[in-house]
């Protein structure tokens, strides 16, 4: 008797992530939501019984990709306030029109497009930081998309919330609501040290302990944050952090532009994470995160977009291979970050950070079943001498064909499955009218 199973995949490769390499000629086999086994093509179809069985020729089949830092409802913000540096962007052109636009319906509608966009580009994960966040899940469970919801925290008022306080009951209040949903976490989201008073970050620091959730903080991004840092604290924002007693296996360093040797080491020392955005930091002419530095130093770090105002797209194939060509070209190392390493990097390095690394990143038995096929039949990707090299270097997000979250099919030859393309256009416009009225 054949064991039963809901799902088989036949893909050219299978790319596991850990251990490194490519499998060629294997079945991945997903039963309620699960990976079951991984296993040679023949003995998969001798062994199993499958409902459903996919064949994939001339693709390799990836773990889902991870988005370690973005600010999903941002994509309605897409493109106008370009070509700033990172305080007259946020001073001059995003924070007026938050103030005056950000609602329950903006974040949802927002949200919707970006999980679009990302599930579309092989992206199954989000680690999201926005106002709303109760909208935000709204739109991720609707899209059937895995994320983590930042419970943000600022110490000056917004539509969502009032002070510091008002922003952490908020949050907390949603988090017990939805603790127990399947595809959705949560972390700690204070917006920066520049906007975060000693007091907001004790409490944050003694409820994440608590709670056990990590904390997800832009950190050293700008030249300008650290000199104000010093001005206003006597130090930089990260010895700041370690003073308060913030940093440890649980903390998310969002752009770590600007560190020093020490500082590497310090992260290092404490096992902190860092969400490396190139495209971002490029854009908006912060500067480019030592990674190869962070390699060496053992700090572990993950790929995120940020958010469509600032990179301006959702699109971690485009990270992964800006993310190794930064680190050779800065390091004078050609080997500084090989593409097994990059694709490491937007998969299971980013799924340790968020702590979810024994259930998704990788594609092994027993983890849950957020698979990308990425199509490398086309001319531009021929020849294939490496599957993987191909992925980060050569394969873009329009080379996804399907995607699964859960086990679930949520892309299929390229088209969504659950989300209306022309909805989606359609409340962008809504939102652009606005925006521009």
């Amino acid at each position: 008797m054949k064991a039963p199973a809901d799902l088989l995949l036949l893909p050219q490769w299978v790319v596991p992530v850990d251990p490194a390499g490519t499998l060629t000629d294997h079945a991945v086999v997903v039963q309620d939501g699960r990976i079951l086994d991984v296993l040679p093509a023949d003995a998969a179809q001798a062994r199993y019984a499958a409902a459903q069985t996919l064949t994939l020729p001339g693709q390799a089949l990836i773990p889902g990709l991870i988005n370690l830092h973005g600010h999903a409802a941002m994509t309605l913000l897409r493109g106008m306030a370009d070509d700033l540096p990172l305080m007259s962007w946020l001073n001059d052109r995003i924070w007026p029109a938050e103030k005056q636009h950000v609602s329950e319906a903006f974040v949802r509608d927002g949200t919707l497009l970006a999980a679009a966009e990302m599930l579309a580009g092989g992206i199954t994960t989000c680690n999201d930081m926005y106002f709303f966040p109760r909208a935000a899940a709204e739109a991720f469970q609707q899209a059937g998309m895995r994320a983590v919801l930042g419970m943000i925290v600022l110490e000056f008022p917004s539509a969502y919330a009032s002070d510091a306080d008002d922003y952490l009951s908020k949050g907390l209040a949603l988090r017990d609501e939805l603790k127990d949903e399947p595809l959705l976490g949560f972390t700690f989201a204070p917006h920066a040290p520049y906007t975060i008073s000693d007091a907001s970050f004790g409490r944050i620091g003694t409820l994440a302990e608590q709670l056990g959730l990590p904390i997800h903080t832009h950190l050293h991004e700008t030249a300008d944050e650290i000199q104000h840092s010093l001005s206003q604290h006597g130090v930089r924002p990260l010895e700041r952090l370690a003073r308060l007693g913030l940093l440890g296996p649980h903390f998310i360093g969002v752009h770590a532009v600007h560190v020093t040797d020490a500082e590497i080491d310090l992260l290092a020392q404490h096992g902190c994470h860092v969400a490396h955005c190139p495209s971002s930091n490029l854009k908006l002419a912060s500067g480019i995160a030592p990674l190869a530095r962070f390699a060496a130093a053992g700090v572990n770090t993950g790929l995120g977009t940020d958010g469509a105002a600032s990179n301006n797209r959702l699109d971690l194939f485009a990270e992964m291979r800006l993310a190794a060509l930064l680190a050779k070209g800065v390091s004078g190392d050609a080997a500084a970050l090989p593409a097994a390493a990059a694709l490491k990097m937007a998969t299971l390095d980013a799924a340790r950070a968020l702590n979810l690394d024994d259930r998704i990143g990788s594609i092994v038995p027993g983890k849950r079943a957020d698979l990308v096929a990425v199509d490398l039949r086309d001319l531009a990707c021929q020849p294939v001498f490496d599957p993987v090299s191909h992925l980060v270097y050569v394969a873009g997000r329009e080379h996804v064909t399907h995607v699964w979250v859960d086990g679930i099919l949520k892309l299929h030859d390229r088209r969504l499955v659950d989300l209306d393309p022309d909805d989606l256009t359609t409340r962008a416009a809504y939102w652009r009218g606005k925006l521009t009225a």
